[in-house]
C-alpha cells in the first residue's frame, strides 16, 4: 500500500486486483451507510446519522471516491521520501505502516524546550526589568459622568440578542451531547427526525461564534464614541443597520442550513446557502459574503468614531490605535473564508480554513481582546497608560509571531513538507507565553482594585476579565499545548482532547470576554441602581464552575481514553462505535450532565439579569446631549 504508483502523465493509480476488490467492497459499505440500507440502520443510529444522508447515487459515488483518495494520500509514500506519506503518516495505523515519523518526535521535544526557555525568559525579563510605581486609582469613577450618545444607546439591543444566542447555543450543545448516547433520539423522543445531529452540532459551533462576535462588535461601537469624544453624523443609523443585517445573517444562515439538510437539497445548495460542512466556517457562501461586508462596515463605523482620539496626541493613543488596527484586521482577515471555491482541492480548503480558525482567532482576536482590556483598565485608572502601551506591543509581537507561524502545525493532512510542520510545532508553543503573562497581570490588577470602593460597580466585569486570563492559561495554554506538538497531535487530533481544548478556550476565553465586555457596557448604558448585581454572582460562578466540570469531568477524561485507543490500535478504533458507545465513554458523557446543568443555570441567571434590566428600562440622568463629558476624554 505504501508504494506510490501514481502516473502524472495519465493521472492514474495502479493497484492490484485484490486491493481493487477491497476498494469496491469498502465503497459499497459507505454507499450503503450514507444511503438507507436496512442492514446498517443500527450503525447509523450509533453514528447519529439520518437515513439517506446522501440520497443521490452519483453523490454517494463521489463521496466514496473522496474517501478512497483521502485514504490513499495517508498511506502512500511521498515521492523521494520513503516511509513518509503525504499526510506525514497521519492517522496512526500500524497495519499500513502509518507510525509517527522521526521528525514529529524530534520537533515535539524541540517545541517543549522552546516553551520552557520562552517562559523562563519572560519571567527573567519581567523580574529584572525596571518596575514603575503602581497606578493609583482615582477617588471616584472616571466614567460616571459619561453621557451615552444615541449610537451608544443603540448597542443595547445587541447585548440582549447576545444572551438569547448564548442560551440557544447551550440548548444545541445539550442535544448534540445527548445524541452520543441515544443516537437519533432525545430521552426517547425522535428529535433526530427534525433536528439531525449534523444540524444541532453545526448550530452549536456556529451560534457560539455569532454571539461572541456580536458582543465584541457591540463593545467596539459602544466605546468608540466614548473614546473619540463626540458622535459622528449618522453613527446611530449605521449601528442600527448593522444590527439588523447581522440578525438576517444569523437567522438566515441557521434556517437555510437546517432546511437544506432536512430536504437533502444537494451540494450546490449546501455550498451557496446551506451547510458547507466545514467546522466554524460552515455557513453558505452567500452568508459568508454578507458577514464579510458587515465586518467591514463595523470597522468603518469604529474608525470614524475613533478618529478624533487617533489624531489627538495622548498617552493612550497607542492603545486606541491598536484597538482600531486589530478591529480592521478582524474585518479584513475574514476574507480568507472566501478564498476557496466549490471545486477547490480539499487540501487547499483546509489550508485556508485554518488561516481563519487559528490565525483569525488566535492572532487578531487575541490582540483585540488584550488591547480592549488594557484600554478599559487604563480608563479606570488601574493601569498606567505607558505600562499598558509597552505590554500590548510586546504581547502583540509574540501573539502574531507565534500565531502566524504556529498555524502551520495544523497542516498534517494537506501534503505539507515536514519542515513546515516543524516550524508550526515549535512556534505554536510560544502562544502559551503571552497568555500566562496576561493572567499574571489580570490577577495583580484585581488585587490592587480591592481597596477602591467605587470599583465595586465593576466587580463582575473585572472578574470576567480575570476568568479570561485563567482560561487563557488553562484552556488555550495548557490544554492547547497538550494537543499542539506533532507527537501529540498525531494521535489525538479529532478526538475529545480537541473538544476539551475547544470548549475551555472558546467559551472560557472569548465567551467570558464577551460576557465581561457586555457587563461593562451595560453598566454605562443603564443607571447604576437598575442593575441586579445579586443575579450576577450565581451567573458568574455557574458559568465558570460548570465549564470546569464539563471539561475536567467529561471531555478531558474522554479524550485521554480515546488517546489510549488511538495509540494502542489506531485512530479508526478511537472513533469507532465500539469505543464511542463503550460503557466508559457513555458514562463520561453522562458525567457532563452536572456541569451542563450548572453551566445552563449560570446562563439563565445572566438572562434574568438582562430581562430585569430591560424590564426596569430606566435611563441614567444625562447632563448634556450629543457628546461625551470631558471626564472620559483621552
Amino acid at each position: 500500500m505504501r508504494r506510490n504508483t501514481y502516473d502524472p502523465a495519465t493521472g492514474q493509480v495502479t493497484v492490484s486486483e485484490v486491493r481493487a476488490q477491497a476498494i469496491r467492497q469498502t465503497a459499497d459499505h459507505y454507499a450503503a451507510l450514507f444511503g438507507d440500507a436496512p442492514s446498517l440502520a443500527k450503525l447509523r443510529e450509533q453514528y447519529a446519522m439520518s437515513e439517506a444522508t446522501v440520497p443521490a447515487k452519483a453523490d454517494r459515488e463521489a463521496l466514496t471516491a473522496f474517501f478512497f483518495w483521502s485514504a490513499w494520500a495517508t498511506a502512500t509514500d511521498r515521492p523521494g521520501e520513503p516511509g513518509v506519506s503525504y499526510t506525514s503518516n497521519w492517522p496512526h495505523e500500524p497495519l499500513v505502516g502509518n507510525t509517527m515519523t522521526t521528525s514529529a518526535a524530534m520537533w515535539s521535544m524541540a517545541s517543549i524546550i522552546l516553551l520552557l526557555a520562552a517562559i523562563a525568559a519572560m519571567l527573567w525579563l519581567h523580574g529584572a526589568g525596571r518596575h514603575e510605581e503602581e497606578a493609583v486609582p482615582p477617588k471616584s469613577d472616571p466614567l460616571l459622568g459619561a453621557v451615552a450618545t444615541p449610537s451608544m444607546k443603540a448597542t443595547r439591543k445587541y447585548f440582549f440578542v447576545v444572551i438569547g444566542l448564548m442560551l440557544l447555543q447551550i440548548a444545541m450543545g445539550v442535544i448534540t451531547a445527548h445524541y452520543a448516547v441515544e443516537g437519533q433520539s432525545f430521552f426517547g423522543l425522535p428529535l433526530g427526525e427534525i433536528l439531525p445531529y449534523v444540524v444541532s452540532r453545526t448550530a452549536h459551533t456556529q451560534v457560539g461564534i455569532f454571539w461572541i462576535a456580536t458582543a465584541w462588535l457591540a463593545t467596539g461601537l459602544y466605546i468608540a464614541p466614548l473614546l473619540g469624544g463626540k458622535e459622528p453624523k449618522f453613527q446611530k443609523l449605521g449601528t442600527d443597520f448593522l444590527f439588523y443585517a447581522l440578525l438576517v445573517i444569523v437567522v438566515g444562515s441557521t434556517a437555510s442550513g437546517w432546511l437544506g439538510t432536512l430536504q437533502r437539497s444537494g451540494t450546490d445548495f449546501s455550498f451557496w446557502l446551506g451547510n458547507q460542512g466545514l467546522e466554524f466556517t460552515s455557513m453558505g457562501r452567500v452568508w459568508q459574503i454578507l458577514l464579510f461586508v458587515g465586518l467591514l462596515l463595523w470597522a468603518l463605523l469604529l474608525g470614524r468614531a475613533l478618529w478624533p482620539a487617533l489624531k489627538t496626541p495622548s498617552e493612550s493613543r497607542g492603545l486606541i490605535a491598536m484597538v482600531f488596527l486589530s478591529a480592521t484586521c478582524i474585518g479584513g482577515f475574514y476574507a480568507t473564508s472566501l478564498v476557496w471555491g466549490q471545486t477547490t482541492h480539499y487540501s487547499m480548503v483546509e489550508y485556508w480554513r485554518w488561516w481563519l480558525v487559528h490565525l483569525w482567532v488566535e492572532g487578531f482576536f487575541e490582540v483585540f481582546a488584550t488591547a480592549v482590556i488594557a484600554l478599559i483598565f487604563t480608563k479606570l485608572g488601574l493601569v498606567r497608560a505607558s505600562s499598558a502601551n509597552r505590554a500590548i506591543v510586546a504581547e502583540t509581537i509574540v501573539f502574531l509571531f507565534g500565531g502566524i507561524l504556529g498555524t502551520l502545525h495544523h497542516l498534517y493532512w494537506t501534503g505539507t513538507p515536514t519542515s513546515v510542520i516543524a516550524v508550526g510545532a515549535v512556534f505554536s508553543a510560544l502562544e502559551v507565553v503571552p497568555l500566562t503573562l496576561i493572567g499574571l497581570e489580570a490577577l495583580q490588577t484585581w488585587k490592587r482594585s480591592q481597596g477602591t470602593p467605587w470599583l465595586a460597580a465593576y466587580k463582575w466585569p473585572v472578574l470576567c476579565f480575570v476568568a479570561v486570563a485563567f482560561w487563557n492559561t488553562v484552556g488555550a495554554g495548557l490544554l492547547g499545548f497538550a494537543i499542539n506538538p506533532p507527537a501529540s497531535l498525531y494521535y489525538v487530533q479529532g478526538l475529545n482532547m480537541t473538544a476539551a481544548h475547544g470548549h475551555a478556550a472558546l467559551f472560557g476565553v472569548y465567551g467570558m470576554l464577551g460576557v465581561g465586555l457586555m457587563l461593562f457596557c451595560l453598566r454605562g448604558l443603564y443607571a447604576r441602581h437598575l442593575h441586579a448585581d445579586a443575579l450576577l454572582k450565581p451567573a458568574y460562578w455557574g458559568l465558570n464552575i460548570g465549564l470546569a466540570m464539563m471539561v475536567f469531568l467529561s471531555l478531558l477524561p474522554a479524550g485521554i481514553y480515546q488517546a489510549w485507543a488511538a495509540i494502542s490500535k489506531g485512530l479508526w478504533y478511537a472513533r469507532s462505535a465500539e469505543i464511542i458507545h463503550s460503557p466508559v465513554m457513555e458514562t463520561l458523557v453522562w458525567l457532563r450532565v452536572p456541569g451542563d446543568i450548572l453551566f445552563a443555570i449560570g446562563a439563565v441567571y445572566l438572562g434574568l439579569y438582562a430581562l430585569r434590566l430591560l424590564g426596569r428600562g430606566g435611563r441614567r440622568p444625562e447632563r448634556a446631549t450629543g457628546g461625551v463629558t470631558e471626564a472620559v476624554r483621552t
